[in-house]
């Protein structure tokens, strides 16, 4: 006697015209996998699109460089709006913007030239709730302003990052210190992923980084130089995530843009990948 093979089919509904109708499965008993986006992010100091030893504004060098890195958010500093060094009319963050199809918001630190300087965020996400944040400088009162720019992009739906951009103190290291502690502060009243692009004007083996690796995890370990542009001999340009997103966020790639015309600082490139 031979055994009956018994085959178990999931059919679907049948229209009179034999059409398939698809069949609603139980939303419990499917797989709910995490969703991984890819962060690709730039930050780059531009001095104020200015390519070093050139008497000329060169906005189309810095598109370039953006444009090529395919960053989708970009971080830049030493930004010009309106001042008559770079022009009267050129709004150095918009124009870049524009020139690579991103969402833009600047964080003015100072009056300069008849106009603002200070730093910008990039972006192919959407952007809101915009910050300029003026950073503590008790140490040295009579050093520039410096500021931290913060801003909620929408990755997808329902998925939000807060995206920084900052450039410390180049004079005082106990400035850079209080600057650092005050990211940190604002980093730690905020419950989405906190990820931060910047000149922090120090080194690694610095107190102030070393002030923000105790809070931060950054893209590098051991950091390639981004200053001077032509010959590089120290690190001080960084991208860094909030370690309380380590679970959420990992380390996809890591290197610095060899671009030496631009600006007198290399681009430092991350990618980061981030689930639900």
């Amino acid at each position: 006697m031979f055994k009956q093979l018994v085959v178990l089919f999931i059919c679907a509904a049948l229209s009179k015209n034999n059409v398939a109708v698809p069949i609603k499965l139980n939303a419990s008993k499917v797989s709910n996998k995490a969703t991984v986006d890819t962060l690709r992010i730039l930050t780059y100091n531009v001095h104020h699109c200015n390519p070093p030893g050139k008497n000329l504004i060169d906005v189309s060098a810095i598109v370039n460089v953006v444009k090529q890195s395919n960053a989708s958010i970009v971080a830049l500093q030493e930004i010009d709006v309106n001042t008559s060094r770079s022009g009267k009319g050129l709004d150095q963050a918009e124009a870049i913007a524009k020139a690579c199809g991103m969402y833009f918001c600047f964080g003015k630190a100072l009056d300069f030239a008849g106009g603002s300087y200070g730093v910008a965020i990039l972006s192919k996400f959407p952007i809101s709730d915009v910050q300029t944040i003026f950073l503590p400088k008790d140490a040295d009162p009579k050093t520039e302003q410096r500021v931290l720019l913060t801003a909620r992009l929408t990755i997808s739906k329902n998925k939000f990052i807060r995206f920084a951009s900052t450039h410390l103190d180049v004079v005082n290291e106990a400035n850079r210190e209080q600057q650092v502690n005050e990211i940190i502060k604002k980093m730690a009243t905020d419950s989405l992923p906190f990820i931060i692009g910047g000149d922090f004007n120090a080194s690694p083996k610095s107190n102030s980084v070393n002030l923000l690796d105790k809070a931060f995890q950054r893209s590098c370990t051991e950091c390639t130089p981004t200053i001077p542009q032509d010959t590089p001999t120290d690190a001080i340009d960084f991208i860094a995530f909030d370690k309380g997103s380590a679970k959420k966020i990992k380390i996809a790639k890591h290197f610095v843009i060899n671009e030496t015309y631009a600006s007198d600082h290399r681009p430092v490139y991350a990618e980061l990948l981030i689930r639900n």
